[in-house]
């Protein structure tokens, strides 16, 4: 298919005249009659096609199979290295070894000279890593401020992993499609390649520790079920309170969409932090663990602990879980300043002989009266005690509890390569960010294969690499999905990797940010005419097939509707937690016409000053070859096809197509020079991702200055979807001139005179301000008078990703559960009040009222949060022709005449202008829902769970055994440990 479509200009003083003139240059654009004439010339070599979509969505799958499985085995080369290097190395406590720490390198002091472990690391710019400046002949190591960079256990384990270098390099000469690889050892270091200079933040220090990363834990860890419990008596006032909130945080820091968790707190009674969640774990995707955080921030300490009811019910979430968690690890966090109840007849009855449940205890604050309770705890419940008295002892503190559960996977040498939720970084993780991107990681858990540390299960670190899901998805690509397809990515779990509908990022004033559930949006949320969940409910457990369903688009920021017939496919990505799905339209997807032209002839045309192609497709991969990393795709495409880089791998089918388009519409430059009256820009723009553009006039004289730039993607061919103006034109009947008008100054007279698009937004007014909006908002009389009379049509549109501001005050008890809002726009008010600002955003701001928990109130504040909302869209019925009516206002009478343009996609509205009707605006209220958020959808949980082995060695406990509250537990306690031994 391709598209025509104009910006035309007129300076004229009445619309009538306008209209005329823009009719006759409709006429004059004899590029239409120009295609037809050219296809028909060419059409003995035309040929037409199906597009099968059950093969194609397999064909996708196979090559997306075939890239991260050459990621995975990169990731296994240096797993392997790594464990044959320490199981040769022997610990030096004395050992002195100079390294390149990324934080130091090519740092001189005053004299001139390197300072320790900062020598010179030679750095040069490459376009594979975002222009960052890289050593690809080496990695280096970064040390967070919190670890000494010369502690024993650090050089000793630097050396020992110095023999990655050359894995990494070899690995990327194998694969030049690699990001990022890094070992994170479990002492603290992160080895990365290629070699960096980091940064360190404003104060200097570098807080990124790689055992916090995701890929980190979820390598170290099978999934688990948390319950964090949390002590907040009086005793627990002030800084202990500090540290307690900062190791939940922490705690729940260390948790992903494949673990799930509750937090409850005590004194001498239990309350859930969330009462919405009592008695449930819930999944701890980044969205409800950030609740978590707002909600732990708001606890206070008052009266006396009694940690035996806490325990009870913290047991009793685990037994309930049941098929709603991990169904794999269960742990009990205990964190508290001491112990002093009789607790034995807890652990009896829910926990003993088989001690199913581990409990880690944190014990906080310099007094150390309890302990020996304390450590009891753990010792006799298969997990770990650690004393926390600084804020500075928490990370390193909490991270003891991960290498607890990873020694049955170590023991038993199970490695297993995992894959981690979409998630938002910037290159170098914040270090010196150049732009943020969505990524995956695939990662593969290190172990130490000395027997003598056998039943120890000592985790040595974990190796991984960096995907970015945006190279994922150029493997499905866009030119054979036509101009409405799409491709999408999602987890076991349902959530989205990749979806041209995901938006990730919302604006806080001039500076975007992440939202805080952009990982967690599920495929229902974009897809949301799916009503029944049959097609997230068939990825998810990992079918292929194919599923048909009418859908109401939304395009252009959400502001207008398509119908639309969608076929699904889908199908699993093999040895991976994620399915594949592709979306073809009936109609624009469905068939595929080539056209054979002899390249001579194609390059010539190819090669014309106002032809551009999609330089975010890939019709030539530039990214394996570094001598080809500068190359814009055009500058490829021509370099193979006259065969200058004959080495280049090229797409056929797309080049055979994009040398017909450039054939077939050659005529149209020609035709363009001669012609230029009244206008400013012509363009054109073919399925193949070819745009020919004219400009008429200077960029100084130009109104429409930023259209088809490479700042206003939205008009660009890019790899999420063809341009708004391509769609929205396909969607025309045939014949018909689809028109973007810009701002005019006409109109002076008693009469407001309009051109409004088909879906009711202002293409032309007198007054410049106007353009662009939504008629309802200029004259929301007249708008509900041609909704009443049936001449515009509402549709109901949904965004399940929107952020709305809401004020709401801080409570002294829970704070109101901020998670989802359903703003309910009524009817009849709405069609009559169209003056609300921001309903077509991308991201809606709705004043919510909540209700507020709690007995006192403070200070009013407003926030983002991610909300659920319903709003219209509107469509003009085209077998209308004309109208008339007379509105009643008050005194007066208001008279308007419409009047459809022939062959186009606008109406003529005539306002009298001397009578106004303006209404009042109202406020929306929002609900609160926290069913969204504990809600189970059906999900697939990962295959392998390693939870037990009968060779773990528990006592490695974090202390011994001590003397606890009474004779019967010390005589347990020591009879435990005759037991173990």
């Amino acid at each position: 298919m391709m598209t025509l479509l104009f910006w035309i200009f007129t300076q004229e003083n009445c619309l009538h005249i306008f209209l005329i003139k823009l009719f006759q240059k409709s006429k004059m654009l004899k590029q239409f009659s120009l295609f037809v004439q050219k296809l028909k010339d060419v059409e003995p070599i035309i040929r037409i096609e199906d597009v099968d979509g059950a093969r194609l969505v397999q064909d996708f799958a196979d090559e997306i199979e075939r890239m991260l499985g050459s990621k995975m085995k990169s990731v296994k080369r240096l797993a392997d290295t790594a464990e044959d290097a320490d199981l040769y190395h022997e610990y030096n406590a004395s050992l002195q070894f100079d390294y390149f720490n990324a934080l130091l390198v090519n740092t001189m002091d005053e004299e001139g000279n390197f300072i320790e472990l900062g020598g010179e690391f030679p750095l040069e710019e490459n376009e594979h890593f975002n222009k960052l400046s890289v050593n690809t002949l080496m990695s280096d190591i970064l040390v967070p401020t919190n670890v000494y960079n010369k502690d024993p256990d650090i050089l000793n384990g630097v050396y020992m992993s110095e023999t990655l270098n050359d894995i990494f390099i070899n690995n990327f000469q194998k694969d030049p499609t690699l990001t990022w690889q890094y070992f994170g050892s479990s002492a603290g270091f992160f080895r990365l390649y290629p070699g960096i200079k980091w940064t360190p933040d404003a104060n200097g220090v570098v807080s990124f520790d790689c055992r916090n990363r995701n890929w980190y834990i979820q390598a170290a860890t099978s999934p688990k079920d948390i319950v964090i419990v949390v002590d907040v008596s009086g005793s627990m006032k002030g800084l202990k309170m500090t540290i307690a909130k900062h190791t939940i945080n922490t705690i729940l820091d260390t948790l992903g969409e494949n673990d799930f968790v509750n937090v409850i707190a005590y004194t001498d009674y239990v309350r859930y932090v969330e009462p919405c969640f009592k008695g449930t774990l819930v999944q701890a995707d980044l969205d409800n663990r950030e609740h978590f955080k707002l909600l732990v921030e708001e606890l206070h300490v008052k009266g006396e602990a009694k940690v035996k009811k806490a325990m009870k019910e913290s047991f009793r979430i685990l037994a309930r879980a049941n098929g709603q968690g991990s169904l794999c690890n269960q742990a009990i966090m205990l964190i508290t300043d001491g112990a002093m109840e009789d607790f034995q007849s807890v652990f009896e009855e829910f926990n003993w002989p088989d001690k199913k449940v581990r409990v880690f205890t944190y014990l906080i604050g310099r007094d150390m009266t309890f302990s020996e309770n304390v450590k009891w705890i753990a010792c006799n419940n298969k997990g770990y005690y650690t004393h926390i008295s600084t804020l500075a002892d928490v990370q390193e503190n909490v991270m003891e509890y991960l290498h607890v559960l990873s020694r049955p996977m170590v023991i038993n040498h199970d490695h297993d390569i995992i894959w981690t939720e979409a998630y938002m970084d910037s290159v170098l993780f914040k270090s010196k960010a150049h732009s943020l991107l969505l990524m995956t990681s695939v990662a593969m858990p290190v172990f130490s294969k000395k027997k003598e540390t056998l039943s120890h299960g000592i985790l040595l670190g974990v190796v991984g690499t960096d995907v970015p899901l945006l190279e994922v998805m150029k493997l499905a690509p866009r030119y054979k999905l036509g101009a409405h397809g799409y491709a999408f990515l999602i987890t076991n779990n349902g959530y989205i990797l990749a979806h041209p509908d995901l938006r990730p990022l919302y604006s806080d004033g001039k500076k975007l940010k992440p939202k805080p559930n952009y990982n967690s949006v599920d495929l229902s949320e974009a897809e949301w005419e799916d009503t029944k969940d049959s097609l997230r409910t068939a990825m998810v457990k990992g079918e292929t097939g194919t599923l048909n369903l009418d859908v109401r688009a939304a395009v252009d920021k959400g502001k207008r509707p398509v119908f639309l017939k969608n076929d699904y496919f889908y199908t699993t990505i093999n040895e991976t937690p994620f399915s594949f799905g592709m979306v073809l339209t009936r109609g624009h997807g469905q068939y595929v016409f080539f056209g054979n032209v002899s390249v001579e002839e194609g390059l010539h045309d190819l090669q014309q000053p106002d032809l551009t192609i999609a330089d975010e497709w890939t019709y030539c991969e530039t990214d394996i070859d570094p001598h080809h990393r500068k190359l814009t795709q055009l500058q490829a495409v021509v370099r193979y096809l006259t065969g200058k880089e004959p080495d280049l791998e090229c797409d056929e089918i797309l080049l055979q197509e994009v040398l017909f388009d450039a054939v077939v519409t050659a005529p149209l430059e020609a035709y363009w020079t001669a012609v230029d009256e009244g206008m400013e820009s012509a363009f054109l723009g073919t399925r193949s991702g070819l745009m020919r553009v004219i400009r008429y006039a200077g960029s100084e004289k130009r109104v429409g200055k930023k259209f088809l730039t490479p700042v206003d993607k939205e008009n660009l061919f890019t790899v999420d979807h063809f341009p708004i103006w391509y769609r929205l034109a396909a969607e025309n009947k045939p014949g018909q001139f689809f028109f973007y008008v810009p701002h005019d100054d006409i109109n002076k007279g008693d009469v407001n005179c309009y051109l409004v698009d088909n879906n009711g937004f202002i293409m032309v007014s007198k007054e410049k301000g106007d353009v662009g909006k939504f008629f309802g908002e200029i004259d929301g009389s007249v708008m509900a008078q041609l909704l009443k009379s049936g001449l515009f049509k509402r549709v109901t549109l949904y965004d399940y990703q929107a952020m709305c501001k809401n004020a709401h005050h801080h409570a002294s008890g829970a704070r109101p559960l901020l998670i989802k809002m359903y703003p309910h726009f009524e009817t009849y008010r709405l069609l009559l009040e169209f003056n609300i600002c921001g309903l077509w955003h991308n991201d809606y701001v709705v004043d919510g009222k909540l209700r507020s928990y709690g007995t006192h109130r403070q200070k009013k504040v407003e926030l983002m949060q991610p909300c659920n909302t319903e709003y219209p869209g509107f469509m003009y019925d085209t077998s209308i022709r004309e109208t008339n009516s007379i509105i009643k206002c008050g005194r007066c009478q208001k008279m308007f005449v419409l009047q459809q343009v022939p062959n186009s996609n606008l109406v003529m509205l005539v306002v009298q202008a001397d009578c106004d009707c303006l209404l009042n605006s109202f406020e929306h209220n929002a609900t609160v829902k926290c069913n969204s958020m504990k809600s189970q959808k059906i999900r697939r949980r990962p295959e392998s769970c390693h939870a037990y082995h009968p060779h773990e060695n528990a006592k490695d406990c974090g202390g011994a055994c001590g003397i606890a509250v009474s004779l019967t537990l010390y005589f347990i306690c020591l009879a435990t440990s005759l037991a173990l031994r």
